[in-house]
Parts: C-alpha cells; sequence; structure tokens
C-alpha cells in the first residue's frame, strides 16, 4: 500500500526526511511555503557566513563541491550546496513550493481517546489504523485551498524564520509612536543585497539585539553610511562571540566537545566515580572557560569597549549562545561606524528611541529588530487540536525538548532544536529515531554510548547543561570518537 508522508518545510530537514522517506518506499508530499529549497538560507543578510566549519556542516552522502574552498563559505554558497543536494537527489519533484501548510489535524479519534492511549498509533505500529491526518495548504499564488489526507505528518518548519519575536511596549510607546520605521531583520534578510543597500544608506539606524543578525546588519549598514550616519546597535547583554574557533592556537572543539571535557560535566544518574572525576576536574573547566575568556578579550579587546560579558564562556557555550563576530566588527567600533549602547529596555519616541534610564533620545530614522523568532509559537499554531497544541509546547523549562508527541507515533518534529553548530550531523541521527522507532525499518545495536548517557534524557525538562552534553555527544560522533553503530537510542517516547 502507498502511503503518503506530509512533510512541512523543504529546508535541511525536510529535505532529509523526503530522501529518507522515498528510501523506505513511502511517498512523500514536501510543502515549502518560500519559492524554493533552503529554509534559512533561501534569503540571507549579503555578510552573512556559515559560522560552522565547512567540514562539519556537510551532508555524509554529498560532499561539498571544490570550488567551494573557504572554511565558512557565505550564505550564497551554503545556499547553492543545500539547492544542489536537493537536486543531485531528485528531491524537487517531489516539493509543493509557494504552498503554505495553513492547518493539520489528526482525524478519526477524538482528544480524549487520543490522551487514553496507551501505545504510539492507539496500536503501537508506525502508521496508526484508526485516522490520517488532514493538511490544509494554501496557494499562495492562486491563493485557492486544498486538502490532502496522509498517513504521517513530519514538521520540519525550523525555530529561526517565519514568525517574528517583536517586543511588547507600553501603550503609546512602541513603533506607532515613532515618525520613522520599524522592521524585524526577517524583513531586511528578505529583500536584495542592493535594494537593502539602498534602503539603509543615508537614513540613522537603530539595530536592537546582539546576535549574528544584529551584528551582520549593523556591519551592512556601516558600510553604507560611515561616519556620517553611525548605526547604532542596542542591547541588553554582551555575549561572548567569538573571532575564530583557536583560542590561543588550540582548537575549541578539542576542548569543549571531545570525550575528556564530556568527563568535566555532572550527568544525570552518573555513579560515584564519574560524579567524583567531575568534581576533581571543575577548576580545570573553570581554568578552560578563563582560557578562552582571555583570548576573544584580547582578540576583539572586549575591555576598552566595555564589552566585557558579566557571564562565563561556559556557561554561553553550554546555552549554545556564541556566533561569530564578522569581519572588522569592532574596528568599525573603534573607528566611529558603529556605536554600541546597552539598554536593558526602551521606548520609542517621535524622533526616535529612548533608552530606560535615560531622558535624551538616540534620534533615528529607521529601527531594525534584530530580536529572533518565536519557533514554538509557530509550531503550535499549525495544528488544529488543542491536545495537540498542547502537547507540542511541553516544559517552559525545557531548554531542547527533541522528542515531541511521544505517544502520538503518526508524526514527528524535526528540526527545531537550538544548535549554533553541526546541525546536520544532528538532523541525521534524529532520522535514526525516526527511521527505526516510527517506520521500523532501521535497527540500532543495543550498545550504550561511553558518554554515559541515552538520548532520552534530552527530552522534556532538560537543562541548558544537557544542550552541551547532547553537543559533545555529536560532535564526538562527527569526528569519529563514537560510530553511530555504537549508539543505544533508548527510552524514546517514554520520558
Amino acid at each position: 500500500m502507498d502511503r503518503k508522508v506530509a512533510i512541512i518545510g523543504a529546508g535541511i530537514s525536510g529535505l532529509l526526511a523526503c530522501k529518507y522517506t522515498l528510501s523506505k518506499g513511502f511517498h512523500p508530499i514536501v510543502f515549502e511555503s518560500q519559492s524554493t529549497v533552503g529554509g534559512v538560507w533561501t534569503k540571507t543578510v549579503e555578510t552573512t557566513k556559515l559560522q560552522t566549519p565547512k567540514p562539519v556542516y556537510q551532508f555524509s552522502d554529498f560532499p561539498w563541491p571544490e570550488s567551494v574552498s573557504e572554511d565558512f563559505p557565505d550564505g550564497q554558497k551554503v545556499f547553492d550546496y543545500v539547492n544542489g543536494y536537493a537536486k543531485h537527489f531528485d528531491l524537487v519533484k517531489h516539493i509543493k513550493f509557494n504552498t503554505k501548510v495553513v492547518g493539520i489535524e489528526f482525524e478519526g479519534p477524538n482528544d480524549e481517546e487520543i490522551q487514553a492511549w496507551s501505545l504510539w498509533g492507539c496500536n503501537g505500529e508506525p502508521f496508526g489504523s484508526k485516522g490520517k491526518w488532514k493538511v490544509v495548504v494554501e496557494d499562495l499564488v492562486t491563493l485557492s485551498t486544498e486538502i490532502y489526507n496522509v498517513d504521517f505528518v513530519i514538521v520540519c518548519v525550523g525555530r529561526f524564520s517565519g514568525l517574528p519575536n517583536i517586543p511588547e511596549f507600553p501603550p503609546k510607546k512602541g513603533p506607532e509612536a515613532f515618525d520613522g520605521k520599524v522592521i524585524h531583520s526577517m524583513e531586511y534578510a528578505a529583500m536584495d543585497h542592493k535594494q537593502a543597500a539602498e534602503f539603509v544608506k543615508g537614513k540613522r539606524v537603530i539595530v536592537v539585539g546582539f546576535q549574528k543578525s544584529a551584528l551582520d546588519i549593523a556591519v551592512e549598514c556601516s558600510a553604507a553610511n560611515g561616519k556620517e550616519d553611525p548605526c547604532t546597535v542596542l542591547y541588553r547583554t554582551a555575549h561572548w562571540n567569538v573571532p575564530d574557533y583557536l583560542p590561543w592556537g588550540f582548537s575549541l572543539a578539542h576542548m569543549y566537545l571531545s570525550r575528556f571535557s564530556e568527563l568535566m560535566v555532572h550527568k544525570p544518574g552518573e555513579g560515584l566515580l564519574l560524579s567524583l572525576l567531575a568534581t576533581i576536574l571543575t577548576p580545570l573547566r573553570y581554568a578552560y572557560s578563563k582560557f578562552v575568556e582571555s583570548d576573544i578579550k584580547k582578540k576583539l579587546r572586549l575591555e576598552k569597549h566595555g564589552m566585557v560579558p558579566t557571564h562565563s564562556f561556559l556557561k554561553a557555550i553550554s546555552s549554545c549562545l556564541i556566533s561569530t563576530v564578522p569581519e572588522k566588527f569592532y574596528d568599525k567600533v573603534e573607528n566611529g561606524e558603529i556605536k554600541l549602547k546597552k539598554a536593558p529596555s526602551f521606548s520609542f519616541c517621535n524622533n526616535g528611541v529612548l533608552v530606560e534610564g535615560e531622558t535624551s533620545p538616540i534620534e533615528a530614522d529607521l529601527v531594525i529588530l534584530a530580536t529572533g523568532f518565536k519557533g514554538e509559537k509557530k509550531l503550535k499554531h499549525i495544528f488544529m487540536s488543542q491536545t495537540f497544541q498542547d502537547n507540542i509546547t511541553g516544559s517552559p523549562d525545557a531548554a531542547l525538548p527533541l522528542y515531541r508527541f511521544q505517544k502520538f507515533r503518526v508524526i514527528s518534529v524535526l528540526g527545531l532544536g537550538q544548535f549554533r553548530v553541526q546541525i546536520i550531523w544532528v538532523l541525521r541521527l534524529r532520522f535514526f529515531d525516526l527511521d527505526h522507532y516510527r517506520f521500523k525499518s532501521l535497527l540500532v545495536p543495543d550498545i550504550l554510548v561511553s558518554c554515559c548517557f541515552s538520548l532520552s534524557q534530552f527530552g522534556f525538562g532538560s537543562t541548558k547543561l544537557d544542550n552541551f552534553r547532547l553537543l559533545i555527544f555529536f560532535s564526538q560522533i562527527r569526528f569519529g570518537w563514537v560510530r553511530v553503530d555504537q549508539v543505544r537510542i533508548s527510552g524514546l517516547g517514554q520520558n
């Protein structure tokens, strides 16, 4: 029987899902709201580059072309690589472009019956016998609506796109009070590069945020306007953004993403020996952090600019909150092309932005909010059923909820983890779960990984430190320190 699998999104996770379902004999239907594949790489700021070294941001069955020689390719080259993957494996013919999924609903049993299930899909089989998914899609060109009935749904909408995170302001102190223009970084990235340069040219620009998009946009604004109209960056917290991955000539990956570094971290359910060892190595973990911090402070001259973070580098990397600094960013700060302004909170006035505690506004013509996205909310609103909406959100304290809908075997959510590195390898291993636990066609040998934890420990309720442990785990796989056939994926769906 021809089983139909709906895949929402044609980014990296969606393309992987399409390829894997085809290899297992299923019929994938990929819905993509944009006109091409690539996800977040479809539209990027001109100066955006890959933050992860190219060798660890690579499909295992599709190497980078030899023409891409740099370790950190720009956004266009990454897009071309992902697009090349789709064409190489003939995935494009399975994708419906300019098609937005406006809602999905599991038809058959009611919500009460679903909640009473003790097995996935009621019967424990890959495809439940008591219902199908209704997928409602809208053609963004013709504005027509169509309904598809499928056996399985794989949600690959991603975290960093679609629904912008707009800060909330008191009445009459938000963007409506400002005489200039306010946009989100998503709107800026959607412009072509020439249009974006013309858009900011001759304007007094304020960029809100201090993560990767904010820094890239600030550099572009400074290139367009120079010292005449310097770009102001409003930030709430200084971050340990790295100039490179070689602090004092040592590899950051070997310091933080090795088996030895795993021994320095306390783990859930660890025995006395491992607990004692992690405690003994605590001073070394502290020394590692200070070692990296000293390198960043020296290379970026953070003390001179008053940009030394109050938290440790260890906390930053454990929370997956590090990013690379654009080339010559602090040089532009030094020569006056970019101004940095700490703002715990701010509000709008008619001629600019008023920082909390100050009486004079920062005058501006344009404010760009590089304040991130509401990935969880976007995912939740895909579902029509309140039961599914409640299950998708999980615990508010969960930093890395990899496995969602444990009871509902007829759906899988991929590509929503917040990783700064090696997302392709994370997704590839996620398909061991999808393949074995959903489709039952791949057997993973029952051998416990030497990292001393199983993936089930990274479900709901996990901490930010678990991000770090999981990051180490996938790095060990990538660099060959742990083989995938040595992993036991235990306890999935039983959190």
